[in-house]
């Protein structure tokens, strides 16, 4: 494919992932039903998603030392990605502990290891590939700093910034007004103003996501899991639709979101049309378990797309 890729600046996890009935209460013991480890990490994950897509992608992140480290590296290139720009540092590896139910959803806590040490000098190490990226894709699961610092390169540069706000915390002004377009769920929308602990009502969260369309360069994509997703541009809105599946595992849905919709506007496609399509890739990845096991083809993406537009 002659295409200008995609790269992802970001993190890569081993996760832990126990099955259980319920998510446990604070200080409560609860049975899991099966454990499973799985190569994850957003960053990771959304490269993965790009390339079972067919796309071309580059990771740029740091694993760590220890016996997880080489085999999230083989994890990446067997899955397609380019993984020359992840480095290895000493120490241990991103881990992410996961508990699912059997709704699907989940509760995660990341420890992040050797994903802390990805810094604004490996942005510059890789300056060259970014500036020669289609878009970039990055998260909050690397430190602010980097963050903020790629944002700063990809406004040099041109090109366009992709953040998915997770984990959830308030962002700098000059940080949003380099992203083209912001991706948060419901619960992280409220932190990216300001630190918000009580969830949002439906006149708030519409007050803070003009807010941020107003910041960004392009608009903001609000991921609201089962009941779809609003485009929101300077332009206005437009709700998207999510695609009825019953779901095993959400763990990694948003990823593949972010990684589909990245997808959808290199190939051309309007913003609209790629919400539509990262839509139905995670409608297929929450069919299956794991993070990174659950990134569709685009075969089953565009299976999910015409099996919706027969049903209408």
């Amino acid at each position: 494919m002659n295409a200008k890729p995609i790269v992802v600046v970001g993190s890569i996890n081993i996760d832990l992932v126990a099955q259980a009935e319920r998510i446990p209460l604070a200080g409560e013991t609860v049975h899991s039903r099966d454990f499973q480890i799985h190569p994850g990490g957003k960053g990771a994950n959304q490269a993965v998603a790009v390339a079972q897509l067919g796309y071309p992608v580059r990771m740029i992140g740091n694993v760590g030392s220890d016996a997880f480290g080489e085999e999230l590296r083989a994890q990446l290139v067997r899955r397609g990605v380019d993984a020359r720009s992840v480095q290895t540092s000493k120490g241990p590896s991103g881990v992410a502990m996961i508990a699912v139910v059997p709704s699907g959803d989940n509760a995660i806590v990341v420890t992040p290891g050797a994903n802390a040490l990805v810094s604004p000098k490996d942005v510059d190490d890789n300056a060259d590939a970014i500036g020669e990226a289609g878009a970039v894709l990055t998260q909050l699961e690397i430190p602010l700093e980097t963050v903020e610092y790629l944002g700063t390169l990809c406004v040099r540069l041109e090109v366009p910034l992709i953040l998915d706000p997770a984990p959830a915390r308030a962002l700098p002004a000059d940080l949003l007004r380099s992203v083209s377009w912001l991706t948060p769920n419901e619960t992280e929308i409220g932190c990216c103003v300001a630190e918000m602990r009580h969830p949002l009502n439906r006149q708030q969260t519409s007050e803070i996501l003009d807010a941020l369309v107003e910041q960004c360069r392009n608009g903001v994509v609000l991921k609201m899991g089962s009941r779809g997703s609003y485009l929101a541009t300077k332009d206005g809105r437009q709700h998207v639709n999510a695609f009825p599946v019953a779901a095993v595992d959400t763990t990694a849905a948003g990823d593949a979101f972010n990684g589909a919709f990245a997808v959808g506007l290199m190939l051309g496609r309007s913003p609209l049309e790629s919400a539509q399509f990262a839509a139905a890739a995670a409608a297929v990845s929450v069919t299956r378990a794991g993070a990174q096991p659950s990134m569709p083809t685009m075969e089953e993406v565009n299976l999910m797309l015409s099996r919706s537009a027969r049903a209408d």
